[in-house]
């Protein structure tokens, strides 16, 4: 790897918030996954066609907005309709869906259990804010991960819920929880009112990740639960009110802006 760009932090700061305000804009959603819960006004609508996204939202972006394309019109574009008013015998046809490793069984759990979410659990939000009131994303997180997999899934299943107990970064859960709580009235919701965007935690995948490696504000060489907290704490100190906004200009300049010099 580089070594990291070197930038006093005020410049450093300057740099980030003028990246930030250029992709955290409505052109930026078209082709990011968020494009997928952007086509839908209710709540729960939003919620489940978010939180499904969000869980395959690895790879190709195209590829990803195909996929939880077909996930929306296997619910009838309905999604918080279709599960809660369908019956169990009508998710068999998730068995027919396949994204890289997140396969028809998966995909059959994760309606059914969705359903027992919003039936019998208040609803994702509800399940997040549990978790949340022991104090923290990672309670949130470890709350989450033991209700939704609480309905014998099979053993593979598992695997796409994160363990941040085993030190996972969560990428995928921390970005779905950037979405519902940040209220930047451009890209995302705001819909979750009860959790501060102070508390959210950065969703590390590998662009932000080496990104944030080559402008000094990650040391930890592993994406994993330790460096999500190690650059979270470093991104609130450009601001501690809303420290995940910076996912956007980590993950723009990582995705469009690959050959970063600004030394």
């Amino acid at each position: 790897m580089a070594n990291p760009i070197k930038m006093k932090k005020s410049d450093l700061k300057k740099f980030l918030d003028e990246r930030l305000n250029y992709y955290n804009q409505k052109w930026f959603i078209s082709d990011d996954p968020i494009s997928i819960p952007h086509r839908f006004s209710q709540k729960e609508d939003i919620e489940i066609s978010g939180f499904l996204t969000a869980i395959i939202a690895w790879g190709q972006r195209p590829m990803i907005l195909k996929k939880a394309e077909i996930l929306m019109e296997m619910m009838e574009n309905s999604p918080y309709q279709y599960i809660t008013q369908s019956s169990i015998k009508d998710f068999n046809k998730f068995n027919t869906f396949v994204y890289r490793t997140f396969n028809g069984i998966d995909a059959t759990y994760f309606i059914s259990a969705l359903r027992q979410i919003y039936l019998n659990h208040g609803g994702l939000e509800s399940v997040f804010m549990n978790g949340f009131q022991n104090g923290s994303i990672k309670e949130a997180l470890i709350g989450f991960r033991k209700i939704f997999l609480s309905f014998a899934p099979l053993q593979r299943t598992c695997k796409h819920i994160a363990n941040v107990d085993k030190n996972a970064s969560a990428k995928r859960l921390n970005m779905f929880l950037r979405w519902m709580v940040r209220n930047d009235k451009s890209v995302d919701f705001g819909l979750w009112k009860n959790i501060s965007p102070a508390h959210l935690m950065i969703p590390l995948d590998l662009h932000v990740g080496k990104t944030a490696r080559m402008l000094g504000l990650l040391n930890r060489k592993q994406n994993d639960w330790k460096a999500v907290v190690e650059l979270t704490e470093n991104l609130k100190s450009f601001n501690p009110n809303d420290p995940v906004c910076y996912d956007y200009a980590l993950f723009g300049l990582g995705i469009y802006e690959k050959n970063l010099n600004y030394a």
